[in-house]
Protein backbone atom coordinates (compact mmCIF):
# COMPACT_ATOMS: atom_id res chain seq x y z
CA UNK A 1 0.00 0.00 0.00
CA UNK A 2 1.52 3.71 -0.68
CA UNK A 3 2.65 5.93 2.09
CA UNK A 4 0.61 8.53 3.09
CA UNK A 5 2.17 11.87 3.63
CA UNK A 6 0.64 13.97 6.38
CA UNK A 7 1.12 17.36 7.03
CA UNK A 8 0.26 18.64 10.27
CA UNK A 9 -0.01 22.31 11.37
CA UNK A 10 0.71 22.68 14.71
CA UNK A 11 -0.87 25.67 17.10
CA UNK A 12 -1.67 28.50 14.77
CA UNK A 13 -2.55 30.94 16.89
CA UNK A 14 -3.60 33.04 14.12
CA UNK A 15 -0.18 32.50 11.55
CA UNK A 16 -2.44 30.64 8.87
CA UNK A 17 -3.19 32.73 5.82
CA UNK A 18 -3.80 32.64 1.95
CA UNK A 19 0.40 32.01 1.66
CA UNK A 20 -0.50 28.12 3.49
CA UNK A 21 -3.36 27.35 1.29
CA UNK A 22 -1.13 27.90 -1.86
CA UNK A 23 1.61 26.30 -0.10
CA UNK A 24 -0.22 22.94 0.50
CA UNK A 25 -1.67 22.95 -2.41
CA UNK A 26 1.84 22.94 -4.40
CA UNK A 27 2.92 20.16 -1.66
CA UNK A 28 -0.27 17.95 -2.06
CA UNK A 29 -0.21 15.95 1.16
CA UNK A 30 -2.20 12.91 1.66
CA UNK A 31 -3.85 14.81 4.39
CA UNK A 32 -3.86 18.17 6.44
CA UNK A 33 -4.44 17.40 10.30
CA UNK A 34 -4.80 20.73 12.68
CA UNK A 35 -4.31 20.25 16.13
CA UNK A 36 -5.91 23.77 17.50
CA UNK A 37 -5.45 26.94 19.23
CA UNK A 38 -6.07 28.29 15.63
CA UNK A 39 -6.70 31.82 16.92
CA UNK A 40 -8.49 33.46 19.76
CA UNK A 41 -11.66 32.67 18.39
CA UNK A 42 -11.99 34.22 15.43
CA UNK A 43 -14.03 32.61 12.75
CA UNK A 44 -11.98 33.33 9.77
CA UNK A 45 -9.28 30.76 10.27
CA UNK A 46 -11.99 28.12 10.40
CA UNK A 47 -13.75 29.64 7.57
CA UNK A 48 -10.82 29.25 4.87
CA UNK A 49 -9.93 25.68 6.57
CA UNK A 50 -13.06 25.08 4.99
CA UNK A 51 -12.12 26.17 1.75
CA UNK A 52 -8.65 24.31 1.69
CA UNK A 53 -9.09 21.64 -1.34
CA UNK A 54 -7.23 18.49 0.25
CA UNK A 55 -8.90 15.88 3.15
CA UNK A 56 -8.46 17.90 6.37
CA UNK A 57 -9.20 16.83 10.31
CA UNK A 58 -9.46 19.54 12.93
CA UNK A 59 -9.41 19.65 16.82
CA UNK A 60 -10.02 22.40 18.54
CA UNK A 61 -7.93 23.58 21.17
CA UNK A 62 -8.32 26.24 24.68
CA UNK A 63 -7.34 29.25 23.06
CA UNK A 64 -10.08 28.39 20.49
CA UNK A 65 -12.87 29.81 22.87
CA UNK A 66 -11.53 33.56 22.77
CA UNK A 67 -11.89 34.56 26.30
CA UNK A 68 -15.60 33.73 26.14
CA UNK A 69 -16.81 31.71 29.36
CA UNK A 70 -20.61 30.92 27.92
CA UNK A 71 -19.02 28.29 25.18
CA UNK A 72 -20.82 30.04 22.44
CA UNK A 73 -17.38 31.25 20.60
CA UNK A 74 -15.94 27.73 21.14
CA UNK A 75 -19.27 26.67 19.75
CA UNK A 76 -19.45 28.90 16.19
CA UNK A 77 -15.67 27.82 15.64
CA UNK A 78 -17.11 24.28 15.38
CA UNK A 79 -19.90 25.02 13.43
CA UNK A 80 -17.80 26.77 11.16
CA UNK A 81 -15.47 24.14 10.59
CA UNK A 82 -18.77 22.00 10.31
CA UNK A 83 -17.83 18.07 9.18
CA UNK A 84 -13.95 19.04 9.58
CA UNK A 85 -13.67 19.04 13.49
CA UNK A 86 -13.45 15.78 15.01
CA UNK A 87 -13.48 16.51 18.50
CA UNK A 88 -14.45 13.74 20.39
CA UNK A 89 -15.24 12.11 16.97
CA UNK A 90 -14.26 10.09 13.78
CA UNK A 91 -13.52 11.51 10.76
CA UNK A 92 -12.67 9.07 8.23
CA UNK A 93 -10.69 10.43 5.15
CA UNK A 94 -11.48 8.59 2.09
CA UNK A 95 -9.29 9.48 0.04
CA UNK A 96 -6.39 8.55 1.10
CA UNK A 97 -7.53 5.75 3.18
CA UNK A 98 -6.66 7.13 6.82
CA UNK A 99 -9.28 7.40 10.27
CA UNK A 100 -8.82 10.12 12.24
CA UNK A 101 -10.23 10.54 15.56
CA UNK A 102 -10.52 13.57 17.97
CA UNK A 103 -9.64 14.12 21.55
CA UNK A 104 -11.06 16.42 24.21
CA UNK A 105 -11.61 19.63 22.53
CA UNK A 106 -10.89 22.99 24.53
CA UNK A 107 -8.25 21.02 26.40
CA UNK A 108 -5.42 23.28 28.25
CA UNK A 109 -3.70 20.57 29.71
CA UNK A 110 -2.72 19.67 33.05
CA UNK A 111 -4.99 15.88 33.78
CA UNK A 112 -8.26 16.62 33.45
CA UNK A 113 -10.02 19.68 33.61
CA UNK A 114 -12.80 20.84 32.07
CA UNK A 115 -13.05 24.98 31.06
CA UNK A 116 -15.96 26.45 32.28
CA UNK A 117 -16.69 27.40 28.25
CA UNK A 118 -15.99 23.26 27.77
CA UNK A 119 -18.49 22.53 30.32
CA UNK A 120 -20.68 25.46 29.00
CA UNK A 121 -20.83 23.94 25.36
CA UNK A 122 -20.92 20.01 26.09
CA UNK A 123 -22.27 20.06 29.43
CA UNK A 124 -20.02 18.14 32.86
CA UNK A 125 -18.37 14.53 31.92
CA UNK A 126 -15.91 12.50 34.09
CA UNK A 127 -12.69 11.08 32.78
CA UNK A 128 -14.03 8.17 32.46
CA UNK A 129 -16.58 9.82 30.21
CA UNK A 130 -14.22 11.57 27.75
CA UNK A 131 -12.25 8.47 27.78
CA UNK A 132 -15.14 6.45 26.54
CA UNK A 133 -15.92 8.94 24.03
CA UNK A 134 -12.60 8.79 22.48
CA UNK A 135 -12.44 4.60 22.38
CA UNK A 136 -15.52 4.52 21.14
CA UNK A 137 -15.23 7.04 17.97
CA UNK A 138 -12.00 4.90 17.41
CA UNK A 139 -14.03 1.79 17.52
CA UNK A 140 -16.55 3.08 14.87
CA UNK A 141 -13.85 3.89 12.30
CA UNK A 142 -13.29 0.88 9.41
CA UNK A 143 -10.65 -1.71 11.04
CA UNK A 144 -8.77 -1.83 8.18
CA UNK A 145 -7.81 1.61 8.05
CA UNK A 146 -4.87 3.22 9.80
CA UNK A 147 -5.93 5.12 13.37
CA UNK A 148 -4.43 8.53 14.06
CA UNK A 149 -5.42 10.34 17.04
CA UNK A 150 -5.75 13.59 16.68
CA UNK A 151 -5.41 16.11 20.28
CA UNK A 152 -4.56 19.33 20.98
CA UNK A 153 -2.76 18.24 24.32
CA UNK A 154 -0.70 15.30 24.53
CA UNK A 155 -1.33 12.09 27.25
CA UNK A 156 -0.25 11.80 30.14
CA UNK A 157 2.83 9.54 30.62
CA UNK A 158 5.45 10.67 28.44
CA UNK A 159 7.41 12.41 30.82
CA UNK A 160 7.58 15.08 33.75
CA UNK A 161 10.65 17.05 32.61
CA UNK A 162 10.59 20.47 31.39
CA UNK A 163 11.51 19.68 27.99
CA UNK A 164 9.69 16.12 28.14
CA UNK A 165 6.67 16.45 25.12
CA UNK A 166 4.11 17.47 27.66
CA UNK A 167 6.58 18.87 30.61
CA UNK A 168 5.13 21.95 32.19
CA UNK A 169 7.80 24.57 31.47
CA UNK A 170 5.59 28.08 32.61
CA UNK A 171 6.28 27.55 36.60
CA UNK A 172 8.40 25.14 38.67
CA UNK A 173 8.48 22.35 39.54
CA UNK A 174 8.04 20.97 36.42
CA UNK A 175 5.33 18.15 35.72
CA UNK A 176 3.50 16.32 33.54
CA UNK A 177 0.98 18.31 31.73
CA UNK A 178 -0.45 15.92 29.64
CA UNK A 179 -4.09 14.76 29.00
CA UNK A 180 -5.07 11.55 31.30
CA UNK A 181 -8.62 10.99 29.72
CA UNK A 182 -6.68 10.29 26.28
CA UNK A 183 -4.26 8.21 27.88
CA UNK A 184 -7.49 6.50 29.44
CA UNK A 185 -8.74 6.48 25.73
CA UNK A 186 -5.10 4.96 24.14
CA UNK A 187 -5.23 1.86 26.75
CA UNK A 188 -8.92 1.43 26.14
CA UNK A 189 -8.75 1.09 22.01
CA UNK A 190 -5.69 -0.85 22.16
CA UNK A 191 -7.22 -3.84 23.36
CA UNK A 192 -9.42 -3.63 19.96
CA UNK A 193 -6.84 -1.99 17.66
CA UNK A 194 -3.38 -0.69 17.19
CA UNK A 195 -2.63 3.00 18.10
CA UNK A 196 0.38 3.92 15.36
CA UNK A 197 0.17 7.78 15.71
CA UNK A 198 -0.77 10.12 17.92
CA UNK A 199 -0.42 13.64 17.00
CA UNK A 200 -1.07 17.22 19.00
CA UNK A 201 0.48 20.22 20.11
CA UNK A 202 -0.37 22.83 23.13
CA UNK A 203 2.80 23.02 24.79
CA UNK A 204 5.33 25.25 22.50
CA UNK A 205 8.56 23.53 20.99
CA UNK A 206 10.57 27.33 22.54
CA UNK A 207 10.39 26.70 26.40
CA UNK A 208 9.63 29.69 28.75
CA UNK A 209 12.34 31.74 30.55
CA UNK A 210 15.04 30.66 27.92
CA UNK A 211 15.20 26.92 29.05
CA UNK A 212 15.92 25.70 25.64
CA UNK A 213 13.22 23.49 23.10
CA UNK A 214 11.42 20.48 23.91
CA UNK A 215 11.48 17.31 22.64
CA UNK A 216 8.93 16.68 19.82
CA UNK A 217 8.63 13.19 19.72
CA UNK A 218 8.24 10.52 21.92
CA UNK A 219 7.92 6.19 21.14
CA UNK A 220 5.86 3.80 23.97
CA UNK A 221 6.74 0.38 24.68
CA UNK A 222 3.98 -0.57 22.10
CA UNK A 223 5.66 1.47 19.56
CA UNK A 224 3.49 4.48 19.05
CA UNK A 225 4.54 7.57 17.93
CA UNK A 226 3.59 10.42 19.56
CA UNK A 227 4.25 13.99 17.86
CA UNK A 228 4.34 17.41 19.44
CA UNK A 229 3.55 19.89 16.50
CA UNK A 230 3.57 23.20 18.23
CA UNK A 231 6.36 24.87 16.31
CA UNK A 232 5.26 28.35 17.51
CA UNK A 233 5.36 30.72 15.70
CA UNK A 234 4.79 29.03 12.51
CA UNK A 235 5.41 31.89 10.44
CA UNK A 236 8.63 33.37 10.29
CA UNK A 237 12.09 34.54 8.16
CA UNK A 238 15.74 32.79 7.98
CA UNK A 239 18.59 34.68 8.15
CA UNK A 240 18.58 35.39 4.61
CA UNK A 241 15.50 37.36 4.68
CA UNK A 242 13.39 34.53 3.13
CA UNK A 243 9.58 33.60 4.42
CA UNK A 244 9.34 30.79 5.74
CA UNK A 245 6.29 28.33 6.55
CA UNK A 246 6.30 25.34 9.37
CA UNK A 247 4.91 21.86 8.72
CA UNK A 248 5.14 18.87 10.93
CA UNK A 249 5.41 15.74 8.35
CA UNK A 250 5.18 12.19 8.70
CA UNK A 251 4.78 9.62 6.34
CA UNK A 252 2.76 6.82 7.08
CA UNK A 253 2.90 3.31 5.81
CA UNK A 254 -0.56 1.24 6.17
CA UNK A 255 0.08 -2.03 6.81
CA UNK A 256 -3.29 -3.36 6.54
CA UNK A 257 -5.38 -4.85 9.45
CA UNK A 258 -5.57 -1.28 11.11
CA UNK A 259 -2.07 -1.84 11.27
CA UNK A 260 0.54 1.14 10.16
CA UNK A 261 3.95 2.20 10.43
CA UNK A 262 5.58 5.69 11.17
CA UNK A 263 8.70 5.56 8.49
CA UNK A 264 9.70 9.28 8.98
CA UNK A 265 8.31 12.25 11.06
CA UNK A 266 10.08 15.52 10.80
CA UNK A 267 9.63 19.26 11.29
CA UNK A 268 9.62 21.24 8.01
CA UNK A 269 10.36 24.85 6.60
CA UNK A 270 8.67 25.82 3.28
CA UNK A 271 9.60 28.76 1.33
CA UNK A 272 6.17 30.14 -0.19
CA UNK A 273 7.56 28.52 -3.29
CA UNK A 274 6.88 24.81 -2.01
CA UNK A 275 11.15 24.77 -1.49
CA UNK A 276 12.12 22.50 1.50
CA UNK A 277 14.49 24.55 2.65
CA UNK A 278 15.24 23.08 6.67
CA UNK A 279 14.64 19.84 8.05
CA UNK A 280 14.67 18.63 11.19
CA UNK A 281 14.31 14.48 11.31
CA UNK A 282 12.51 13.29 14.29
CA UNK A 283 12.04 9.58 13.66
CA UNK A 284 13.22 7.55 10.85
CA UNK A 285 12.04 3.58 10.77
CA UNK A 286 14.79 1.02 10.32
CA UNK A 287 14.77 -0.24 6.93
CA UNK A 288 13.30 -3.71 6.88
CA UNK A 289 16.03 -6.46 6.63
CA UNK A 290 17.18 -8.21 3.31
CA UNK A 291 15.68 -10.44 2.43
CA UNK A 292 18.33 -13.84 1.80
CA UNK A 293 17.90 -15.52 -2.18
Amino acid sequence: MPVLRLAVVGDPHGAWDQSDHKLLELLRPDAVLVVGDLSDGCPEIPARLNRLPLPLACVLGNHDAGRDASGRTLLRQIACLGELHCGWGLRQLEPPGVAVVGARPGTAGGGFHLSRAVLAAFGPMTLQDSADRITAAALAADPALPLVLLAHCGPAGLGSGVDDPCGRDWKKPACDWGDQDLTLAIRQIRVHRPVPLVVFGHMHHALRRGQGHRRSLAVDREGTIYLNAAFVARHGHDLAGRALRHFSWVELEPLGGGGALVRRASHHWYGLNGCLHYEEVLHQAAPAPAVPC
